[in-house]
């Protein structure tokens, strides 16, 4: 069909010039215009009239671990991405490791899309690892379209997928800064983690000492020395820490070719408020305290941090023990990500057009999908339907992650997705899903 095919209305539309009462005309599944909100529509036209909820972007979350295949008991296509899409993200980039085989060879990548094809009911992209032994595999990765390569500097938790030791991280982030491509770094420092003190048991506090703020601010604070020497664009995954901020601003202020991201749990949840046992609240780096939490939002508001992104890892609830010291490591956050930092980000005075900015646009801009991430003309019509006043508590069972463990369990939350849109099609509605209709996705240059 050509012309309109179909308009969203709503008086709360958050378009890039701000939030407006306004028609969002759909064609082909892409947006061709943003007109006035009483403008008039054409008689085939399909009017969706939203009142007073609030029209979004579709989410666009660049740090998801799906898990599939090898470790689907964990998660899987099918259900992350229909979790992605009950919490109005229409986007993910799933990461390169917890699934078996890692997504470290073109071999590789193609199983796991062969995979995700049927199951992916939003739009799905791929990160490839960098690994000890696979320098060789990183241009063909990129050529193949993976949307860039994530390390570690220390242990990632599975063996298959090794840390990087300095040296390594340099030949690897020569090789892909050689043909333009982006390394994205899970910044802790081995020395100082091995140096921190390590005791088993429930306690939070003690976990929590056994992954001090130093260990990512020397991991970050040489991290920037080598991309600056280099001269590579790197992006710092999942910051924690506070105290590295100033380093951060500072590599920015030089030109240093950095991007940072943080997630919902560090903006949302405190070091003060995890009960002992409770290993929910268990990731890597971890939870920390609210006055350091205070700091993130600042520099969320500052630019110092460029965007928010779930970081959703799963694990089997048998893996979640109360042993702090021995319990898997990762939030499962991709359904509750939206209200949890609307809930936040409203109390400290922030507004739709924050979140908007922090995890759909930039996230789009971090990994190149200049079709997604804005409500303007060009763009796919991906959208949230955002009821921002209303309120829910959060119960497990009506989450749609295969292993409904969440740290979020009992809180009350605002901000209730109440359709998802993709290319103009709607997905979710109220709880009912319809056939997945994502598609895979490339990096476009």
């Amino acid at each position: 069909m050509s012309g309109e095919e179909l308009v969203l209305r709503s008086t709360r539309v958050i378009t890039p010039e701000g939030t407006r009462a306004a028609s969002v005309v759909v064609s082909d599944g892409t947006i061709v215009a943003v007109r006035a909100h009483d403008a008039a529509v054409s008689t085939h036209a399909r009017v969706e009239d939203f009142g007073d909820d609030a029209l979004l972007p579709g989410l666009v979350d660049t740090h998801v671990h799906v898990n599939d295949p090898g470790r689907t008991e964990w998660e899987g296509f099918w259900t992350a991405t229909r979790a992605a899409a009950a919490g109005g993200i229409t986007t993910l980039v799933d990461m390169p490791l917890n699934s078996l085989p890692p997504t470290t060879t073109v071999a590789n990548l193609r199983t796991k899309k062969d995979v995700a094809a049927a199951k992916a009911h939003i739009d799905v992209g791929f990160w490839g690892g960098a690994l000890p032994d696979n320098v060789k595999d990183l241009r063909p990765l990129h050529d193949a379209g993976v949307f860039g390569f994530k390390c570690f500097l220390s242990p990632s938790g599975v063996d298959e997928f090794p840390e990087l030791t300095q040296d390594q991280l340099a030949v690897s982030m020569g090789e892909i800064a050689g043909f333009g491509g982006l390394l994205i770094v899970h910044a802790e420092d081995p020395h100082e983690l091995a140096a921190a003190p390590a005791r088993s048991g429930p306690r939070y506090a003690d976990f929590l000492d056994s992954r001090p703020r130093v260990s990512e601010d020397t991991a970050i604070e040489g991290l920037i020395a080598v991309a600056k020497r280099i001269g590579a664009r790197v992006h710092i995954l999942h910051l924690s820490s506070s105290d590295a901020l100033p380093l951060i601003a500072a590599a920015k202020r030089e030109g240093v070719r950095l991007t940072v991201e943080t997630c919902p749990h560090y903006l949302t949840l405190t070091a003060e408020e995890v009960p002992d046992g409770a290993s929910e609240f268990k990731c890597c780096p971890p939870i920390r305290e609210a006055a350091n939490q205070d700091l993130l939002w600042q520099a969320l508001a500052d630019g110092t941090i460029d965007c928010v992104v779930t970081d959703h890892s799963p694990s089997t609830a048998d893996l979640k023990t109360p042993d702090f010291a021995t319990a898997w490591g990762g939030i499962s956050g991709l359904q509750l990500s939206l209200p949890a930092v609307w809930t936040a980000a409203k109390a400290r005075g922030y507004g739709l057009e924050d979140v908007v900015r922090w995890m759909s646009t930039r996230t789009a801009e971090l990994v190149g999908l200049d079709q997604k991430g804005a409500i303007e003309a060009g763009r796919d019509a991906d959208f949230t339907v955002l009821a921002p006043d209303e309120t829910f508590t959060v119960d497990p069972a009506r989450l749609q992650h295969r292993n409904r463990v969440t740290a979020y369990a009992g809180k009350t939350l605002s901000g209730v997705v109440k359709s998802t849109w993709l290319r103009g099609q709607r997905i979710v509605s109220d709880g009912e899903f319809s056939a997945p209709a994502g598609r895979l996705l490339e990096r476009k240059n």
